[in-house]
């Protein structure tokens, strides 16, 4: 089973603030399926991929979000457990941290 599988509040740092978004991944027949809702709006993730790391479960993923600004964004992070770390990033723009948590719900 892919351990991103599971509902997770993730936190970026970004220079205007630190943003909150609720993440869902489903895994059916073999295949990753996620969204995210935040800033008033769900998306769906793209080119989600998931392997097995010497540190955790890397997983990477595309994201185009509209609010609060238009970006494509590109993910990679670490899942170790019940926690993932990593970055996000928009095009030229600085890499973002990106700290998250599996949720209960």
């Amino acid at each position: 089973m892919n351990t991103i599988v599971g509902t997770w509040l993730l936190r970026m740092k970004t220079p205007v603030g630190t943003i909150e978004a609720d993440y869902h991944f489903e895994e059916h027949d073999g295949v990753i399926r996620a969204s995210a809702t935040g800033a008033g709006e769900t998306t769906t993730l793209t080119d989600i991929v998931v392997y097995d790391d010497p540190t955790g479960q890397r997983v990477t993923w595309r994201q185009s979000i509209t609010k609060p600004l238009r970006l494509n964004l590109a993910y990679d992070v670490i899942v170790d457990g019940d926690a993932l770390s990593g970055e996000s990033r928009a095009g030229r723009l600085p890499q973002t941290r990106v700290t998250g948590e599996r949720s209960s719900t």
